[in-house]
């Protein structure tokens, strides 16, 4: 069974802390050849949504104060353990998390820098891109924008 956890970053435990950067560093800078700067100084700032099973941190994405990364509040970091990928639980990351921007700060823009390959993904939930493909740690990556239906 999947439970699903928000923590701010002095709520989480040294052990949660250790299997959040463990999976950030498998996915991001093991799997996909990325050597850069894993420890960021935004952790501090963020809320933390993480997904676990059997105790094991399966899924994971920050969400970052507005004008820390970009003017909107963002979502970064998203990974998915490799046991855990092509089930849905990407989808449900997601969903999760913007659900949870939605009921700790209101309902607002929401700014993301995706990977390239992953834009169609991100379209499902209403992301649309704000700027041209770029190079980020050898990767492209696209600014997407996902307005909120009140907002213009």
């Amino acid at each position: 069974m999947i439970h699903w956890h928000t923590k701010a970053f002095g709520e989480l435990t040294l052990e949660e802390f250790y299997d959040i950067i463990q999976l950030r560093m498998d996915v991001f800078i093991v799997e996909q050849n990325c050597p850069y700067q894993e420890l960021d100084g935004k952790d501090k700032h963020c809320l933390h949504i993480y997904a676990t099973s059997e105790k094991q941190i399966i899924a994971y994405a920050r969400i970052v104060p507005p004008g820390l990364s970009y003017p909107q509040i963002s979502i970064g970091r998203v990974a998915i353990h490799e046991n855990y990928r092509k089930k849905g639980l990407g989808k449900e990351l997601i969903r999760h998390t913007i659900d949870k921007i939605e009921e700790e700060f209101g309902a607002q823009d929401i700014q993301i820098g995706a990977q390239c390959y992953l834009k169609k993904f991100y379209q499902s939930f209403g992301f649309y891109s704000v700027s041209d493909d770029y190079l980020e740690d050898g990767i492209l990556h696209v600014d997407m924008v996902r307005k909120h239906k009140n907002t213009e």
